[in-house]
Formats: C-alpha cells, sequence, structure tokens
C-alpha cells in the first residue's frame, strides 16, 4: 500500500474517533443534564437558581464544544491539503487559537476557527458540487461527495447557531439553512445511486 494513502487513512480513522468519542461526551451531558433538570424540578425554582444551573452545565460541556471545534477545524482542509501540510495546519490553528485567546476571548478564538472551518467547507462544496477530482474523500461518487459536504457544512453552522442564538433573526435562518444542508447532505448520501438515477448524467464511480 502506497505510504501517503496510508498516512491519510490513519489521520482520518483517529480524527473519525476523536470526533465520534467527543460528540459521545456532549451527548451524554445534555441528556444527564436534561434528566436531572426533570428529576430535581430545577424548572420549578427561582430564576437564579435555573441560571445557576444553566451556567454550570455550560462550564461542563465547554471543553467537548472547544476539541470538536478544533477538530472540525482540521478536519475541513484534509480534504484540500496533503497529509504532510495536516499536521503544520492543525499546528497552527492551535497555536493561532490560543493567541487569540490570551489576547482576546476563548470566544473570539473559537468564533474564528468556526469561521475558518466555515470558508474551506464552503470551497469544498462548491468544488465537490463541480465535480473535482483534486478533494479526498473516503468514499467515491458524486452525491456522496455532495452530501458527505453539505453534512460537514450543517454541522459547522449548527455550532455556530449555538454561539449565535441570541441573535434571534440570525439564529432562525442558520437554524433552517442548518437544517435543510444536513437533511439533503444525508439523503444524498443514503440514496445517492438513486439520485444519480433520477437525475442523470452523473454517474456514481
Amino acid at each position: 500500500m502506497n505510504i501517503k494513502t496510508t498516512s491519510k487513512t490513519s489521520y482520518d480513522f483517529y480524527l473519525i474517533l476523536a470526533t465520534t468519542i467527543v460528540l459521545f461526551a456532549i451527548s451524554v451531558v445534555c441528556i444527564y443534564g436534561m434528566f436531572y433538570f426533570k428529576y430535581a424540578k430545577v424548572h420549578e425554582m427561582a430564576p437564579i437558581v435555573k441560571a445557576a444551573y444553566m451556567n454550570r452545565m455550560n462550564i461542563f460541556v465547554a471543553p467537548f464544544f472547544v476539541v470538536l471545534i478544533l477538530l472540525l477545524g482540521i478536519c475541513v482542509p484534509k480534504r484540500l491539503l496533503p497529509a504532510r501540510w495536516l499536521n503544520f495546519f492543525a499546528l497552527f490553528l492551535v497555536v493561532a487559537a490560543g493567541v487569540i485567546s490570551f489576547m482576546y476571548s476563548v470566544k473570539i478564538a473559537l468564533l474564528v476557527c468556526l469561521v475558518v472551518s466555515l470558508a474551506l467547507q464552503t470551497v469544498v462544496l462548491f468544488m465537490a458540487c463541480a465535480g473535482s477530482q483534486t478533494l479526498s474523500f473516503e468514499k467515491k461518487g458524486y452525491w456522496i461527495r455532495v452530501g458527505s459536504s453539505l453534512v460537514h457544512l450543517g454541522l459547522i453552522l449548527f455550532i455556530l447557531d449555538l454561539f449565535l442564538h441570541r441573535h434571534h433573526v440570525l439564529h432562525l435562518v442558520l437554524f433552517w439553512i442548518t437544517t435543510g444542508s444536513t437533511v439533503l447532505g444525508m439523503f444524498f448520501c443514503f440514496y445517492s445511486e438513486a439520485v444519480a438515477r433520477l437525475i442523470g448524467g452523473r454517474k456514481e464511480i
């Protein structure tokens, strides 16, 4: 097997594994928080107590979201960059996030990482729609590549929406774009052959 291919596959495996673990941890915290909220009857307590509980849960889950955003910042460019450049990009991203956190705040640093990931993922989506063969995907097939790009875009927008939920109008716009992108992306991934037959002109190879 080609050494470059092996390196890329290993990188993909560890990124997928790390992302799965982080998402699982976030799910556990969220499920625990919901059950405890109901069991302890927090909703019946004074507003200041409810606010304190929500802040405490946010503190618990925040480190996992930080890691998830950094993983997204590394995962997206792996479609565009060769394996040997990913380590340099990952190091640059972590250092840049650290510097911005020190100069401004952790929230600003994470927003910068999200915006960079969003910009790169948008480029990946356009290239996938254009049928570019230079992108690196585990699976072959035009509609699978487009679907995967849409799902990743939806995930980035979902996290960005969490940051900007206080802006009501923007929150609604991001929510519906996230929903449409994720649902459409999963449809293309799961039913790529059916979509190819329906639309025609594209073969899943």
